[in-house]
């Protein structure tokens, strides 16, 4: 008999636990209980999932098809590859991470950490979710709580925040909605699986030149027209510069936890989203477009970093270093739209581009979880405090906070034998070869990056010691243990990358023969 946990079940565990912490939850202790019991039940399916899952397929396992609106080729379905159960861990990591850091609550705790839980619900259905219809609930699942946790636990400056946040996510789900509409408008057909066989063969094309007045040509431009709705959404959500502004702010003014959350996981869902759906659908029109794409992706990396070299706040420091982040990822995605034919030497250089891919997105969701929690520490030790200038020599009251915050620093610097190292370092092996301006100028992102990193650690830990914080505690036994399940993967995966690789490969494999 077989006791692996499905999908569906997987999804479903967040959402009892919302219920459950709403409906039991009655003072914080027990709703925090609650809250971390479930959260931890997720991840325990997770691994489950983990372990049931065939590394040697790249093709879709653990599926789910249940007929569910057959009028509007409406289908549950559900399926995981190496990029979804990577998604999934990463999520229910960051959940239980997210939930320690706002362990001391203090208003509404049961609606806090029930949102929190509402949210991972929507996080497990976006990574597995395969229809259009039943996916975009999931998607804008996620934006609901998200929006109310921003709103009614964030900083003095939180209405605003909230405010873009909402509008910014909003315009972008719109044009996703009305991209998809276009689609199932002449093709009849929401399954992603199904219309990316369509684009491989040149029915979707043919279905568009249905339209009125249609023509080869004008189903090219069409096309186009709804792959840059559907490239919207996406860019929004990851953020693509210019498209980032909602982010600094979002960031700094939601509560720390919520931030983790943002940072960790809901960046993530729109590079899935470039990589599940508009590649296999849109390869072509995104070809099209690969130049300004990947001016796009470099502009990503160096302007961040830039705005992180200005910042005063630690937190918009790290804001601005998350977009600098998935800039890199960005590249390894657009870098793979050039045309190589079947030249096994390119083909190579793709895998190892979308397999830094893979790894820099589940890298940086743990490490700048991570970062954004020892700045909750840091808070909670100085009265709120979080300005670059407000410290000073602090490792010499707060040894291990410091040594244990410096690890989280290397990684997202990319130091060698840390987890940061190995997808930074895959992704330009891959895009050197494929788009070598890009991979040139990007390059400046890593020197300014090292600038602000390294500035901010002379800054809070070395120098003088600052007088009012002679007496700062240092980090508790308890808060050790804590972050010591995150600090120990950074070291794991940076020592033995292939825990993820072996995992991933197949799937990397299996996408770069579909985009030949």
């Amino acid at each position: 008999m077989n006791l692996t946990p499905s999908i569906s079940s997987l999804t479903v565990v967040p959402l009892v636990g919302a219920l459950a912490v709403l409906a039991l939850g009655s003072n914080r202790k027990l709703a925090r209980g609650i809250a971390l019991a479930f959260a931890f039940l997720a991840l325990i399916f997770t691994l489950l999932l983990w372990h049931r899952f065939n590394p040697a397929s790249g093709t879709l396992q653990l599926e789910e098809i249940h007929a569910w609106i057959p009028v509007l080729g409406v289908q549950y379905h559900v399926g995981a590859d190496g990029l979804s159960l990577l998604m999934l861990l990463l999520s229910t990591l960051v959940v239980p991470m997210s939930m320690a850091a706002s362990w001391n609550i203090q208003e509404k705790p049961s609606l806090y950490f029930a949102l929190i839980l509402l949210l991972e619900a929507g996080l497990i259905g976006t990574f597995t979710a395969l229809n259009f219809f039943h996916w975009f609930l999931f998607w804008e699942l996620s934006l609901i709580p998200a929006f109310f946790l921003i709103r009614l636990w964030g900083g003095s400056q939180r209405a605003t925040a909230a405010t873009q946040f909402f509008l910014y996510t909003m315009v972008g789900s719109v044009t996703l909605l009305l991209s998809f509409l276009a689609l199932f408008l002449y093709t009849g057909i929401f399954d992603f699986i199904t219309l990316g066989e369509l684009a491989r063969s040149g029915h979707l094309l043919q279905s568009l030149a249905t339209a009125p007045h249609g023509t080869a040509a004008t189903a090219d431009r069409f096309a186009l027209l709804i792959c840059l709705g559907a490239l919207l959404g996406f860019a929004v959500k990851v953020p693509i510069v210019p498209f980032h502004t909602w982010l600094p702010a979002t960031y700094a003014e939601a509560p720390t936890g919520t931030t983790m959350l943002l940072t960790g996981t809901m960046s993530k869902m729109g590079l899935y989203g470039l990589i599940r759906i508009l590649l296999p659908i849109f390869y072509l029109q995104m070809r099209s477009m690969r130049t300004p794409l990947l001016w796009l992706a470099v502009a990503t990396i160096v302007l961040s970093a830039y705005a992180a070299l200005v910042q005063k706040d630690l937190k918009r420091i790290f804001a601005y270093s998350s977009i600098n982040h998935l800039g890199y990822c960005l590249l390894g995605i657009f870098s793979i739209l050039k045309f190589t034919g079947d030249d096994p030497a390119m083909l190579s250089e793709k895998a190892a581009a979308l397999s830094g891919v893979f790894l820099q997105m589940f890298n940086h969701g743990l490490t700048a979880a991570t970062l954004f929690w020892f700045v909750a520490l840091l808070e909670k030790r100085s009265g709120g405090l979080r300005g670059l200038n407000d410290f000073g020599g602090l490792r010499k009251v707060a040894t291990v906070f410091a040594g244990l915050m410096g690890m989280a620093l290397f990684s997202s610097l990319g130091l060698p034998g840390l987890n940061g190292f190995i997808g930074e370092f895959l992704i330009f092996k891959g895009v050197f070869p494929l788009a070598g301006w890009a991979a040139s100028l990007s390059t400046l992102g890593l020197l300014l990056t090292a600038i602000f990193l390294l500035g901010l650690i002379q800054r809070v830990f070395a120098g003088p010691l600052n007088p009012s914080f002679a007496h700062m505690p240092d980090l508790t036994t308890a808060e050790r243990l804590s972050l010591f399940p995150p600090l120990a993967l950074m070291v794991a995966l940076g020592i033995y990358p292939q825990l993820v690789l072996g995992v991933i490969n197949s799937t990397v494999l299996h996408l770069v023969q579909q985009l030949r």
